[in-house]
């Protein structure tokens, strides 16, 4: 339907129609921040035996509680990589070193700290406060058999070392989507034309480059498909190309001026259009659709309109085409630094800057909310969430606001139902 959607239901029809990629095998070192296909179990317990968590003395407890100083027989010396060659009877010990496994008949691990070394093969335990300590227990972390990662994951460098600790050397993950990303416009130039751009003959397509930025750090592979002009039969050949990404990004051409051709482009070449209007600002002319069944996202061309609507309602596409649960970034609770008023009922986006003032996040805007202040979203760390219905904003009032480098995300659309307080 093409009638005008809240920001929340615009997000959520386009992700109804978005399903993870098909996996693909990755080596283990080159998997960083992808995500699981397939839950992992372990083929083995870690620590694989016992082991000692200490330089130390491998003792049986009691032989030492309540007995020390105490002197015992020194039988064995077991480095980190090597293995006991003698069990540990009564009145002796084993000198031991960190991660070395824990022989037989000792179950504690006396730091060194706490001995003092005698005659040849023999030690004094002076303190028994580790009797029954410093013994890594088999399958402590990890227990054979058992999930380790589920399905969804995403692999940090946290995760990679758990995997490599039982000899992971590939993993399935969900592939990383191609994004074709096209600009649209004749008065738009790429970068080679820089001349023109630097006599204002032309305007330079920030938004190519802008978009190719944000797709790779939303973690999928940025396709240039260049810049369309503002001709049908242009657009209808560069849109071909969408036979080869997983999703068509397109910034400019779908409002309703003379030579805004995308959305006919689109129907013309079999598309399913879904939507137009969104009721925000900025970005309200958002279109989206299908096109030979890939998803087709149509973001305004003004600057600030292309990045906000991008953080909205691309970014959560491809995260979800990574294999993420949760696309989208979490909003937090702050307070307003300033007043501002908003002249249009509509769902607002405003770039601001938020720090923490006397243990509280206060917020204050960037300057200009222009939708063509390209440095309002440079010098921005979050949007602030301003529902419909409140068209003036207080000094002092609560509202919410979405980090843009937030790492945590969430199922909810940034902002639904949040009130003003």
């Amino acid at each position: 339907m093409l009638y005008k959607l809240t920001p929340a239901e615009a997000a959520h029809n386009i992700l109804s129609t978005v399903r993870a990629l098909q996996p693909e095998t990755v080596a283990l070192a080159v998997a960083l921040d992808r995500v699981l296909a397939d839950g992992i179990t372990s083929p083995i317990d870690l620590p694989y035996w016992d082991n000692a968590a200490m330089d130390g003395y491998a003792v049986r407890s009691s032989d030492v509680l309540g007995c020390c100083p105490v002197k015992l027989a020194v039988v064995d010396r077991i480095a980190a990589g090597a293995f006991p060659t003698k069990t540990v009877g009564l009145g002796q010990c084993s000198r031991i070193f960190t991660g070395a496994p824990i022989p037989e008949g000792a179950d504690s691990v006396i730091r060194q700290e706490d001995t003092t070394e005698l005659e040849a093969g023999a030690v004094q335990i002076d303190d028994d406060r580790d009797a029954g300590q410093n013994v890594r227990q088999r399958g402590e972390d990890i227990q054979g058999g058992s999930l380790v990662l589920a399905a969804g994951t995403q692999l940090g460098a946290a995760q990679i070392g758990v995997l490599a600790s039982f000899a992971t050397e590939q993993v399935r993950v969900h592939r990383k989507p191609r994004v074709g990303i096209l600009a649209t416009g004749d008065e738009l130039a790429g970068l080679s034309e820089r001349q023109a751009i630097l006599d204002g003959r032309k305007i330079a397509s920030s938004n190519s480059h802008t978009l190719g930025a944000m797709v790779q750090g939303a973690g999928g592979v940025a396709v240039d498909l260049g810049i369309g002009h503002d001709d049908p039969q242009d657009l209808r050949n560069r849109l071909d190309a969408v036979r080869e990404v997983d999703l068509l990004v397109t910034s400019g051409g779908v409002s309703v001026g003379e030579h805004d051709y995308l959305r006919q482009v689109v129907e013309e070449q079999g598309g399913q259009m879904r939507f137009w209007r969104v009721r925000m600002r900025p970005g309200g002319p958002l279109a989206f659709g299908l096109l030979q069944g890939k998803p087709w996202i149509g973001l305004p061309g003004n600057p600030v309109s292309t990045m906000v609507t991008f953080e909205l309602f691309v970014r959560p596409v491809i995260r979800t085409m990574l294999g993420h649960n949760h696309p989208f970034r979490r909003t937090v609770p702050v307070r307003m630094g300033e007043r501002t008023s908003l002249r249009a009922p509509l769902h607002h986006f405003l770039r601001a800057v938020v720090e923490q003032v006397n243990g509280q996040l206060v917020a204050r805007l960037t300057g200009g909310q222009g939708s063509g202040i390209l440095t309002s979203m440079a010098k921005a760390n979050a949007l602030i969430v301003v529902p419909d219905d409140h068209l003036e904003v207080r000094q002092g009032d609560t509202l919410h606001a979405m980090f843009l480098a937030e790492p945590v995300h969430v199922a909810r659309f940034p902002g639904e139902q949040y009130p003003v307080t």
